[in-house]
């Protein structure tokens, strides 16, 4: 493994953040659309709040799960990538393009595997035609494939034929193939032509793909000084007028090769050359991005390209918790799973932050901030900065620099990472993502801070979460900071009704009554939640997120398929066949106790969730139509009884269902009253979100539900 492999599994995967945002509003224009409005791109051409959910970064994010559910090893299937997929996309909404069968390959690969058509044949040329399978997304979300595999493209290509099998075939697989093994090339070579023949080495020479490199590499070869020409030759000779289908491969790839040629090995070059062609400019310059991420590694990046992203990035799964999720932590996820890959151990110096003992938020990577961000209730404009710095570390080697330019005694002065998303956090509603939190009451919040020497001002400090529902923050214990010491704030957050934490932070307040010209300077690092969850949400206090008339939703919930809505104060799911299903929570909870009031309006199929790991995995409890309450697991997506017991019940009254989950032992109560024990001894599923499910076309209420860790 290479010495740099984490910082610059960071720096690629920072680079393909940066080129789906850079290309995210302007894809499918024309170049002479784009000349015509920005004349030369140089930078970003939209600014975001934040910018929202992408298909090209939801997919490697979750793909690259099949490593960690299934094997980690080259024994990993098509088919298990395929049940990936169907675990983590949400049945018909968000995460890719749901274009229509035969229109979307991912929509068509998707509804092939739900209805039991395996992988590879869920996207292959024989089961869908040769225009389907030939579209853009067998390299658009292919990226992370490389990432795992550094300076072994061969490798890289063996992972990526079986994801990009999944969806594609032919050309549309062998783009996956060739990104992945570009990716793995860069990682110790710098060459371009080298790095773009080991793309090439892993894919058929007589495919159309290898042809249309070697003529753009030939081109570039022959006149290196204008890439503009060679535009011109990919769009007359490549174009989408010589090619099916609604965003085809083979153009795109072409604009891709061109970039990486005539970008001379300059990021910004190379992206904005990308994204000035046109055509699919999302994924043309993330793949771009990634390949010079990696090659140039993070000092390669300009600072222009990652201050507006600030580590932050949104994604639209069926987790919630999955949702929200900052950049090193994506590193350093891909990471572990590379040298797992590689039969190696990290490096001391990444150990803990690739093996996930150290803090949540380590700031270990170069120029990190993990999304935090400033406020303050002073009453004018505060203004100030998050940096990276080696200034100073509590462990490790770096830590966050925080600076207020002008600030004021007695005054809340707060550094804060965000744990909940809303539609007014975010400019659209692009790929349609939901969220829930990534913290709750129960759990404890803990961080060091240091305020250096000569300040010249007293502070105090102390941890904080904010109650977005009621607008309300809540206190740790105050310290008083000594200048050049490091302190420890902790703050065990306490139980909560009704709450949804979307801050957790610390405020700085400084005691005297100083000038308004003074400034804070504070450093930041090992900041961390830990703990179980103890809380109550009842439905009457919470609200529908609405992004636009076609995207609503419940807060704190994701949902896999059904209509799931508020009414009358209630949570009301509903759907006219199988299984409707809403989640909450996070994926790593264990052992908890959870209950809800269940109401059964119509139908015969009542029930909550337990353990929930994704559309394919959970167990479920509830009320059944012959007068019993029953307990199932889903397997793959199949609902099997595990046990029951007679409990009569009746439409409109309100049930209070509970499970107590230890380990593989399971405990269902039905209004208060023990019904069954059940010990998993089979696979058991040992930790997942909660939430709630119908089937059979039944429509339910619930009122209110608890979760509290064992």
């Amino acid at each position: 493994m290479p010495v740099d492999y984490v910082e610059k599994v960071y720096a690629g995967w920072l680079g393909k953040v940066i080129g789906v945002r850079h290309g995210g509003n302007v894809e499918n224009w024309t170049y002479e659309r784009l000349e015509r409005t920005f004349g030369e791109i140089t930078g970003y051409v939209h600014e975001f709040k934040n910018f929202a959910a992408d298909d090209d970064t939801n997919g490697p994010m979750v793909f690259l799960r099949a490593l960690e559910d299934y094997t980690h090893t080259r024994d990993i299937t098509a088919e298990q990538m395929g049940k990936t997929l169907l675990n983590y996309a949400p049945d018909g909404h968000g995460f890719f393009w749901w274009g229509g069968y035969g229109n979307s390959t991912e929509h068509t690969a998707y509804l092939n595997l739900k209805n039991g058509i395996p992988a590879p044949r869920s996207g292959s040329i024989q089961q869908n035609g040769k225009t389907v399978a030939e579209q853009i997304g067998g390299q658009i979300f292919i990226d992370v494939w490389g990432l795992i595999a550094p300076g072994n493209p061969s490798l890289a290509a063996e992972y990526a034929e079986k994801m990009a099998s999944v969806t594609h075939d032919g050309n549309g697989k062998y783009g996956g193939m060739f990104i992945a093994a570009c990716i793995a090339a860069a990682f110790g070579e710098t060459n371009m032509t080298a790095i773009l023949e080991a793309g090439l080495s892993v894919i058929p020479e007589d495919c159309d793909y290898a042809r249309m490199t070697r003529a753009v590499m030939a081109y570039h070869a022959s006149q290196p000084g204008n890439w503009r020409d060679c535009y011109r030759f990919v769009f007359e000779n490549y174009g989408y007028d010589r090619h099916p289908g609604v965003c085809h491969i083979i153009p795109n790839s072409a604009v891709i090769v061109l970039s990486l040629l005539y970008g001379e090995g300059d990021f910004s070059r190379s992206i904005n050359i990308c994204n000035m062609c046109g055509w699919d400019t999302d994924c043309n310059v993330a793949n771009v991005g990634t390949i010079i991420g990696v090659r140039n590694g993070i000092a390669g990046i300009d600072e222009s390209w990652r201050k507006p992203i600030n580590d932050f990035l949104c994604c639209s799964t069926v987790i919630g918790a999955l949702n929200i999720v900052d950049l090193p932590g994506c590193a350093s996820y891909i990471a572990r799973i590379g040298y797992k890959v590689a039969g190696e151990e990290a490096s001391e110096r990444w150990a803990d932050v690739v093996e996930g003992t150290a803090s949540r938020f380590h700031f270990e990577y170069p120029g990190s901030t993990h999304a935090f961000r400033l406020d303050s209730d002073a009453d004018w404009q505060v203004t100030g900065t998050v940096r990276n710095t080696e200034e100073a570390a509590a462990s490790g080697t770096r830590s966050l620099k925080v600076m207020f330019d002008r600030i004021v005694g007695g005054h809340g002065f707060r550094a804060y990472h965000q744990t909940y998303y809303r539609p007014d956090d975010f400019n659209d509603s692009r790929y349609d993502p939901s969220f829930s939190p990534v913290l709750y009451p129960g759990q404890t919040i803990e961080a060091k801070v240091m305020v250096p020497p000569g300040l010249g001002c007293k502070i105090q400090a102390r941890l904080y979460v904010k109650d977005g529902n009621a607008g309300v923050r809540h206190y740790g214990a105050k310290s008083e900071l000594s200048e050049g010491v490091w302190t420890r704030l902790s703050y065990d957050i306490p139980s909560m009704n009704g709450v949804c934490l979307e801050q957790a932070g610390i405020e700085f307040i400084p005691v005297e009554s100083i000038m308004y010209t003074h400034h804070l300077i504070a450093y930041i690092d090992d900041f961390d939640f830990t703990g179980k969850p103890n809380y109550s949400i009842d439905f009457a206090q919470e609200r529908l997120e609405v992004w636009n008339p076609l995207h609503v939703e419940v807060s704190q919930f994701t949902y896999l398929r059904g209509l799931w809505t508020l009414e009358d104060g209630e949570l009301s799911g509903s759907f006219h066949g199988e299984t409707a299903e809403c989640y909450t929570g996070d994926l790593q909870w264990n052992d908890y106790a959870f209950e809800a009031e269940v109401v059964p309006q119509i139908g015969a199929d009542h029930r909550i969730q337990f353990r929930v790991q994704g559309g394919l995995r959970s167990y479920a409890a509830g009320l059944a139509h012959d007068g019993r309450a029953v307990l199932y697991k889903n397997d793959d997506g199949e609902y099997r009884e595990l046990a029951s017991a007679p409990f009569a019940w009746q439409h409109g009254e309100v049930c209070k269902l509970a499970v107590v989950a230890v380990a593989n032992r399971i405990e269902l109560f039905a209004d208060d009253k023990p019904i069954l024990v059940y010990t998993d001894e089979e696979a058991p599923y040992l930790h997942g979100q909660v939430g709630f499910s119908n089937a059979g076309g039944s429509h339910t209420h619930y009122r209110r539900f608890g979760v509290r860790g064992l």
